[in-house]
Order: structure tokens, then sequence, then C-alpha cells
């Protein structure tokens, strides 16, 4: 197939991305022919190693790019520092950004490196053990060696509390909210940061779910609780649950990085409308990933699809495989006649194996993600060696701190 013009949709030159021979924005400024009215769009996406920036002039179509090491200790000084790179190379101030969008695998790599929050589960009565049993789909059936994935919560901070709702939501034995009570100032006694909610039909009937966390904030008040009847209202109580801790999991993480991230914009006196990738492709408020952060897990992979499919248009070409390769993992997507595939049937946390992308291995998540297989081994993964003698890669990555042994910075 012939490749179309290299232009993008406003007619802008693909190759030199509106800039000038220097490879320099268009001129801003005093002597620009329009006064600045926040014309700028500004893409940050923060991995594991790097964090890269691109900065959009909407009237002209001129780009500028950077890259900075990542800040495994505080993503935010990396995200920050590119901000400012970038804004200072293109001569402009932060106020005359009107909008930014951010793409990051800090959910993800938080999953895949089984570093989330402490995290507690409260079920059905009888149920307790949910995340233990998990299911019996694994990738391989015959598989006598396999492992299933480690329990989103330990089983001392999982509590099963007398309520039930029959599948219709009508209520069979009511809410104990003593035993809630109890189960609170337990978690809070064992130092966990956030709570998982999945009551048995709570997709049908809510109520049980928000009295318990009506309770568990008059305790807890600290902890950060999700309910499966708002994170993932669908049957299924395993797939919910999973979906619900997952959330609760990576929550308090999110929560302190979009705090800092939004009060070192807002310092530099970046006002503009700031916004999160969704794993679906479409984006989320700061808001709203603070709450409900499982929707942003797979953030910056399904920006790579996207742009994949973008370029794939300009290009002419409808089918196309997307490869990205980062520093704690790397991620494979599927453009099919011209569209990435979505897909609510996805795992996270995949460890990498031989039946890549295969069900079973991972934590299923049931929120709209674009169709992607992702492995725990990436550009800084840390080659090991298990007590059966086996060299294995990852999920552990070097990342940017102290990074790979080839930067000479003391790393692995």
């Amino acid at each position: 197939m012939r490749p179309r013009s290299l232009r993008g949709r406003r007619g802008y030159p693909l190759l030199d991305g509106g800039r000038g021979r220097d490879g320099a924005l268009p001129e801003t400024g005093a002597r620009s022919r329009r006064p600045m009215t926040r014309r700028y769009r500004l893409g940050i996406d923060v991995g594991g190693t790097f964090t890269d920036g691109i900065l959009i002039d909407e009237e002209t179509g001129g780009t500028r790019i950077a890259k900075v090491p990542s800040t495994p200790a505080d993503p935010s000084v990396g995200f920050l520092a590119a901000v400012e790179r970038i804004l200072g190379e293109a001569g402009i101030g932060a106020a005359d950004v009107g909008y930014l969008v951010h793409g990051t695998t800090v959910a993800t790599n938080a999953i895949i490196e089984g570093k989330l929050a402490p995290t507690g589960f409260i079920t059905t009565d009888g149920f307790r053990d949910m995340l233990e049993i998990q299911r019996q789909i694994r990738p391989s059936l015959y598989d006598l060696l396999f492992e299933k994935p480690r329990p989103l919560a330990p089983r001392y901070l999982c509590f099963g509390i007398p309520e039930r709702l029959d599948a219709a939501g009508a209520v069979v034995t009511p809410l104990d909210e003593q035993a809630v009570a109890e189960a609170a100032r337990t978690l809070r006694e064992e130092g966990v940061e956030a709570l998982g909610v999945c009551y048995l039909h709570a997709y049908r009937n809510p109520e049980h779910e928000r009295r318990t966390r009506e309770i568990v904030e008059e305790v807890f008040p600290e902890a950060l609780v999700s309910l499966s009847s708002e994170v993932a209202p669908e049957f299924r109580e395993y797939f919910r649950a999973s979906t619900t801790l997952i959330n609760a999991g990576v929550r308090p993480i999110v929560e302190r990085y979009l705090s800092s991230i939004e009060a070192r914009l807002r310092d530099v006196g970046l006002e503009g409308r700031l916004h999160i990738m969704q794993s679906s492709g479409g984006v989320l408020t700061f808001e709203a990933a603070r709450t409900k952060p499982v929707f942003m897990v797979e953030s910056g992979p399904a920006a790579g699809v996207i742009v994949s499919a973008y370029l794939g248009d300009m290009l002419g070409f409808d089918n196309i495989l997307s490869f990205d390769m980062g520093g704690t993992t790397a991620k494979t997507g599927l453009v099919e006649n011209g569209a990435p595939g979505i897909t609510k049937e996805y795992e996270v946390g995949t460890a990498a194996r031989a039946e890549h992308g295969a069900k079973g291995a991972g934590y299923p998540i049931r929120t709209p993600v674009i169709d992607l297989v992702e492995i725990g081994a990436g550009g800084g993964s840390i080659a090991w060696v298990d007590s059966g003698g086996v060299l294995r890669v990852g999920p552990q990555s070097a990342g940017a701190d102290p990074a790979p042994a080839c930067y000479g910075k003391g790393g692995p």
C-alpha cells in the first residue's frame, strides 16, 4: 500500500513537526502575530526510567520534545523537570499552557513489582478466602507447578461480614454494623492505608457497601475506601473484588503522586486543565483519577497504541502491531482496521513467562482497556537466579535510580 502524504490532520508536515529549519517552535512572545492565550498543549509521559514531554502549539502545529530521567523516589520531581525543560527550551511560560495530559506507568509498575499500599478487604461472611481461591483459569491447565498470583490482600487483612443480598438486590441478611466497626478498628491497628469492599450482589443494591464506607470513615477516617459497586458494578464476585482491590491498593500511591504534581504545577503558574490518560484511550480529570485509579492502570501504554493508530492512518496502513519497550515492562498491542481493540477481559501483573498473554497468570480487572499484552521485562529489568538455579529476568527493574549497570551509577 502506498503511503499517503506525510501530513497531520491539520495539514502540518509530520517529519518536521511544524518547526523551523533550526528545529524550534515558531516565534512566540511580544513579536508573535497573535497575543498569548494559553495556546499550547503539553503531554508528559512518566515511565520507570525516563520521563518524556511534547509541547504542541495549537495555532501553528509546531512541536517540541524533551526527555529527562525519571525520579522513582518521587516521580513528580521528574515530571516537573520535563515540564520546565520543554517550556524553557521553547521560551514560553507555564501560564501559556491551556491543557496538560499525562500518561503514566506509576500504577502499572506498582502492581507488577508488588508494591501496592497495605490494603484490607471486607466481603460477605463466608467469602473471606475469595482472594486466595481466585479461579480455575490458568495459563496451562495441566501445569502442576503453576503458582497463582499472590493474593491482593493477605488473609489476616480479610474480613467476612454477616450480611447478604439475593441476586435481585433484596436484603436477605441485614448488615452487621458492629462487625464492620470491629473490622475497621483491626485494620487501623494493622496499619493499612486502603480498603476494598465487595459484597455479593452489591452491583444490584449498593446500600450495604455504602453504609460500610460510612462506618469505616467514622472509625478509621484516614483509610481510602473503594467500593465494588462504584468501581466495577457487575456480576462475578472474584473479578469485581480483584478490580476493587487493585483500585484500593494503588489509590494511596496515585493520590500522593497526583497531589504532588498538581501542587508543583500550580507553583510554577500552570493553571490549565489537567487530565490523565485512561486505559481505554480516553482521559480522566485528576480528581476522578484519585478515586478510581484502576481506570489508569494502562495509562501510558494505551497512549502508545493510540499514537500508533494515528501514525498508521497518516501512512496509509490500517493494520499495525504496536510495540512499546519501557524500563520496567514491555507492551504490545494490535491496531486492526485502523482502530485499537478494547476489552474488559484484561489482566495486570502478569509475570514474564512462556505463555505471554495467557489468561490466569495475573489479576483480572473489569474496566475498559485497550487490548494489550504486557510482561514484566523491560530495558532495565534485573536478571537473577531463582532457588532452582534458573536464570530469570524481571519483574524488578533497576529503573532510573540506580539505573542499569551501563549507566555507571552503581546499579545492577
